[in-house]
């Protein structure tokens, strides 16, 4: 039997790595990825879990008792606990990966001095408490201004990071210095970044993706085809720019991979939390039975609310939008929403 690789340990054995205080908040499957980025380039990672089960499985085990359970860490790179207030004291960035409807109450818990921290959002998905994107509910809530914030895009799926298969990321921030800074600590041998000063539409986009995801998935469920599929992504990709020059105008080509090549792998991969949750709606569960079958949050589900009453408030025509949120919220029948689909779609 083969040895189990320690992923923190660099491929290359001669690389140096930087002195950097890094963070983690969050023990799913993109959480736990970003750790094993990190691991690469970082001598240490604090790494906030979720409760003392997991923080002791990581410490006894060396993986992450549920999610990546194939990825073993080196425990002398890690720092692990369950405070949220310790690691972001330790920390100069913390990146924020918990699933959307956890992060309030999450961060509800911070009241250590953060005013001088870099805080990233690996997060794809819509702040309840507030109906906001992540960006908008730390300058808003704890006046954590767009300089003191990056986001995260992909496309990057946590099972191919996991795998050491060569992945893409875009990081935005305003500050050039930042970008530069982070696209340091995230860069190995398998994981590619580039940067990008659109915080807000990399964040959008990415919440989008899952949405159009979910629709590709109860697409695939009734039986539609590749051909049907590359038209629906088609679309979508339209549908993503108009809604985000209608939130937000800036220099971006949607055509990048941040943008077109997230929501590719997402509508596709048989690795997307989004598409399976549709693929098992299309196939006849009900959307409240798909979503208690899944172990892991499809972000896309409880995104779709709110960018649905954004795009209404916009005036913006989503043909793909108003039927995922049909089938969701409004009880739909899936099949007869997407035969009236395919007649809006070109």
């Amino acid at each position: 039997m083969a040895k189990k690789k320690i992923i923190s340990e660099s491929s290359n054995p001669k690389k140096n790595k930087k002195d950097i205080s890094v963070g983690v908040v969050g023990s799913g499957s993109f959480a736990t990825a970003i750790v094993k980025m990190l691991v690469e380039n970082c001598k240490v990672v604090h790494w906030c879990v979720r409760n003392e089960f997991v923080k002791g499985a990581i410490e006894l085990r060396g993986h992450n008792p549920t999610y990546l359970t194939a990825a073993h860490f080196n425990l002398k790179s890690l720092k692990l606990t369950t405070d949220i207030n310790e690691l972001v004291s330790a920390c100069d960035v913390i990146v924020l990966a918990t699933p959307s409807i956890y992060l309030s109450d999450t961060l509800d818990k911070m009241t250590c001095d953060y005013s001088d921290k870099i805080f990233i959002s690996a997060i794809k998905g819509i702040i309840p408490k507030v109906n906001d994107v992540v960006a908008h509910y730390l300058r808003d809530e704890f006046k954590i201004g767009f300089r003191n914030q990056a986001v995260i895009a992909g496309p990057c799926h946590a099972e191919e990071v996991a795998m050491e298969r060569l992945s893409y990321l875009t990081i935005a921030a305003v500050e050039d210095e930042t970008a530069e800074k982070l696209e340091g600590i995230f860069s190995s041998d398998f994981i590619k970044v580039h940067t990008s000063k659109d915080i807000l539409g990399n964040e959008y986009s990415a919440i989008l993706k899952n949405i159009f995801a979910i629709g590709a998935g109860i697409a695939s469920g009734l039986g539609y085809g590749d051909n049907f599929t590359a038209v629906f992504v088609s679309n979508a990709i339209r549908e993503m720019e108009a809604f985000l020059e209608a939130i937000y105008e800036a220099p971006r080509d949607v055509n990048e991979s941040a943008y077109l090549g997230d929501l590719l792998v997402t509508a596709y991969s048989l690795f997307s939390r989004n598409r399976n949750l549709g693929n098992l709606i299309g196939k006849g569960y009900t959307v409240k039975s798909a979503i208690q079958s899944m172990n892991m949050v499809a972000e896309g589900y409880y995104a779709a609310d709110s960018i649905y009453r954004t795009a209404k408030q916009k005036n913006l025509k989503l043909p793909i939008i108003d039927t995922v949120y049909a089938i969701l919220y409004e009880g739909k029948n899936a099949e007869k929403q997407f035969k009236k689909l395919t007649a809006k779609l070109n």
